[in-house]
């Protein structure tokens, strides 16, 4: 059949876990760009952010919100991932009912 490239199990598997890192990574995004205070430890930030700065919150808000969009755009791109795994799935239940 043209254009399978995996099997059912696998392209199950990969639908579950696209739907996981869409639900993750959309929450973890929408936390980072409202600026939750407990994932301060996960934005790229060094003492010359937050010394050297005149306005101190504007640059780590600034990191906030570039963490954020990137957690956005792999959420995206897990969305892409999903929609190959479903189209696979389809593929792989058409062959199933050529075959018998």
């Amino acid at each position: 059949m043209r254009g399978l490239i995996c099997g059912p199990k696998l392209a199950a598997c990969g639908l579950v876990l696209s739907m996981w890192g869409v639900i993750m990574l959309s929450m973890l995004g929408i936390f980072f760009i409202t600026h939750s205070a407990v994932l301060i430890e996960d934005i790229p930030m060094s003492d010359g952010d937050i010394h050297q700065d005149t306005n101190p919150p504007q640059r780590i808000y600034e990191l906030y919100d570039k963490v954020g969009y990137n957690c956005i755009i792999a959420a995206a791109i897990y969305v892409f991932f999903g929609v190959f795994s479903c189209c696979q799935m389809k593929l792989n239940q058409r062959k199933d009912y050529l075959v018998h």
